[in-house]
This record gives structure tokens, C-alpha cells and sequence, in this order.
């Protein structure tokens, strides 16, 4: 009799399983402790068809990342209201400043393996970075458009409140030790607006 594996081939496993998979376990035991084999045995694949679609955890956890918080700041970008764009522009940043410090995921990451996001501080932007990025400067561009946002170089602008922005996420543990994170994401916004305000003419 021939034993037969209930594992799923690699050519019909879904990468979201995959990333399911490694996401519960980031939740669980934290980037750290997290291996390929758990991953593997959480999705119910063998270890090679994990290895075939990621060939390290730090590669698995760029695409987790990029999963995860691209579909939550394409959502909070959806969301963002306003009569001009540069009210749409402070809306859609401090909602997903909002909820990327609220999620789960990135609350684990920073928590417990911090140091992993420090290459996205010092070296290099990540994909979720240029897809915050790619919304600042839809915004700033329509912002020029119809006045509501000061003119100057628009990738620049963008680049630079990329910045402001995510230094409110990387630090929201300790700026909210002592300052209630309802008021500071109030100061972002108005951070933001003043920012972007028109010069007077």
C-alpha cells in the first residue's frame, strides 16, 4: 500500500496560505523564533515548496509585510475624505499612521524584533514605503492642481512627509508612554496641514 502525503502541491498552494501561515506565526512567537519549518507545518506544505517560493524568513516577512500593510493603506487611502486634496492628502496619512500602529502584525515586529525594520530606517525604502509614497504624491500633485498645497517639487515633498510620517509609526511605544496618542495624531494632522498650506500671496 503506497502511503500518501496530504501535503499540497507546490504548484496549487495559494501564496496567501503561505503568508496566512507566517503571519500566525510572527503573532505567536515573534520574527525571531519564526522558521520556515513552522511556517511550513502551519500551511500544511512540505518544507521544499515553502523553500521553492521563499528561500529565508527575512524574505517570507518582506512579503508578509508588504501584503499586509499595502492592503491596509490601500484601504485607509480609500477611505481619506475631503473637499481639496491636501485635506484628503492629512486624512489618508494620519488614518494609516493610525491604523499601521494599531495592527497586530507590526505591534509584534516592533515589540519584540525591532531591529529588523532598522534597514528600511538606513538603507533602503521598503515596497510598503513606496506605496504610502505613491498616495502622498497622487495627493500632492492634485493638490498643486487645484491650490490647496504649496508648490515646490513633488517627489521631494513626498519623500519628506514619508518621513514625518513614519517616524510617528517607529516610535509610537515611547512618544505614547506620557502623551495620549489621540492628541499626538491630532499634532500630526495639523503638522501635516500646516506644512502644505498655501503660502500667502
Amino acid at each position: 500500500m503506497t502511503l500518501k502525503r496530504h501535503t499540497v502541491s507546490p504548484t496549487r498552494v495559494d501564496d496567501d496560505v503561505l503568508l496566512d501561515a507566517a503571519r500566525d506565526c510572527v503573532l505567536a512567537q515573534g520574527v525571531r523564533r519564526t522558521t520556515l519549518t513552522d511556517v511550513a507545518r502551519g500551511a500544511g506544505v512540505s518544507r521544499m515548496t515553502l523553500y521553492r517560493r521563499f528561500p529565508d524568513v527575512r524574505s517570507l516577512l518582506a512579503a508578509l509585510m508588504t501584503r499586509e500593510f499595502g492592503a491596509l493603506l490601500a484601504r485607509t487611502n480609500r477611505a481619506a475624505d475631503g473637499h481639496h486634496a491636501r485635506s484628503r492628502l492629512v486624512a489618508g496619512a494620519v488614518a494609516g499612521v493610525r491604523a499601521i500602529v494599531a495592527d497586530p502584525l507590526m505591534r509584534t515586529v516592533l515589540d519584540r524584533d525591532g531591529e529588523l525594520v532598522l534597514p528600511y530606517v538606513v538603507e533602503r525604502l521598503g515596497s510598503t514605503q513606496h506605496i504610502a509614497e505613491q498616495f502622498l504624491l497622487a495627493q500632492l500633485l492634485a493638490g498643486h492642481e487645484d491650490g490647496s498645497i504649496r508648490t515646490g517639487n513633488p517627489a521631494v515633498q513626498a519623500r519628506a512627509l514619508l518621513l514625518v510620517a513614519q517616524s510617528f509609526v517607529l516610535s509610537h511605544s515611547p512618544a505614547t508612554a506620557d502623551i495620549p496618542a489621540t492628541a499626538l495624531f491630532t499634532e500630526l494632522a495639523h503638522l501635516l496641514d500646516a506644512a502644505l498650506k498655501p503660502e500667502p500671496a
